[in-house]
């Protein structure tokens, strides 16, 4: 990796996290925290559970409280074979996009789940991968179904089908992410505990994450495709912005709350509480507004969150920062270590 080319790079194996902290005997909030200063270009190495010394009274800290839900789901088709069903982005209480995996499902074909549960393709759309289903069951019956058939999606330099509640952060709340919103796992109780003692405000907002991978090289994602609802609620957007007022730094914990946030605020950085789909895609060029510092972990080579962090480090940096972890052998992925940005 060299410093003009940031996104490219190779990720030894040997660094792929493949299992929880926990079962390598770690607890969540003791991984490794590489800290990044973005005026100077200072880095640190460190554990999470340091976080309160590099915080200041009155920061705020915006977690994503969006629960994972078990959304790979074994299903049979038409022809009698078992398929895996990869659940993308809900669209309606009963309609969901989705990915079958390794075929090419037609309108108006039947997936079935269960004896109680089924899905007819609705459509099959030109130029993607992805299939919209309408489920036999809505709402609460259909998440129901999904907590007792699914498992969580699993890529594959995870050995070993861990179980759901290692896909959770601690504050997780709302259901509803295909992904675990995995910048937030290394917060225990007793390290959030010890922020708000320090004055470091906490708050929450919602942002329900979508299927990142379509395994489908041939055909390029743009991020600006990948829509995500999101809720800012309107505590979260006073924080923010009293926050803000009052000099203090609001650091997003993940690139989805990034997402989130930006969205909601408008040019003068004034953060509104809101709800809605974002298709917003940060990179180098755009200005930040309500964000002052990033929490997250460390990112595939050529990946799209790569483009998002050039808005807080700009390439160079960026670059300096992912050969350091290389070099250093943090751990990647959402079992992996952390990055902080400030």
């Amino acid at each position: 990796m060299t410093a003009a080319e940031p996104f490219s790079f190779t990720l030894p194996a040997s660094l792929n996290a493949c299992m929880p902290p926990e079962r390598r005997g770690i607890r969540r909030d003791h991984v490794r925290m590489l800290a990044v200063e973005r005026a100077t270009g200072a880095m640190v190495d460190g554990r999470f559970f340091e976080l309160p010394t590099f915080l200041r009274p009155g920061d705020l800290l915006v977690l994503n409280a969006s629960r994972t839900l078990p959304a790979s789901l074994s299903a049979e088709w038409h022809n009698g074979r078992k398929v895996e069903v990869r659940l993308a982005r809900r669209v309606t209480d009963r309609e969901w996009q989705a990915l079958v995996v390794g075929e090419r499902a037609a309108a108006g074909e039947t997936l079935r789940f269960s004896a109680d549960l089924t899905a007819r393709v609705l459509e099959a759309a030109p130029g993607t991968p992805l299939v919209t289903l309408s489920f036999s069951h809505a709402g609460i019956d259909l998440y129901n179904r999904i907590y007792r058939l699914g498992e969580p999606v699993r890529y594959e330099y995870v050995d070993h089908p861990w179980e759901l509640d290692y896909y959770q952060t601690v504050y997780a709340s709302a259901p509803g992410s295909v992904e675990m919103p995995s910048a937030g796992r290394a917060f225990s109780w007793e390290l959030l505990f010890r922020l708000r003692r320090k004055g470091i405000g906490i708050a929450y907002l919602q942002l329900h994450t979508g299927l990142s991978d379509l395994l489908d090289d041939s055909r390029p994602h743009h991020p600006a495709e990948h829509a995500e609802a999101y809720a800012v609620p309107a505590a979260t957007a006073e924080a923010v912005n009293r926050c803000k007022a009052s000099g203090g730094r609001v650091i997003a914990v993940g690139t989805t709350v990034v997402r989130a946030l930006e969205t909601a605020a408008d040019e003068r950085g004034i953060v509104a509480a809101q709800t809605g789909w974002t298709r917003l895609h940060i990179d180098g060029g755009y200005r930040l507004r309500a964000v002052d510092g990033l929490i997250t972990g460390f990112h595939e080579p050529r990946a799209s969150h790569l483009d998002l962090l050039t808005a807080f480090l700009g390439p160079d940096l960026l670059g300096q920062v992912y050969r350091m972890a290389l070099e250093k052998g943090y751990l990647w992925h959402e079992f992996g270590d952390m990055n902080l940005i400030l």
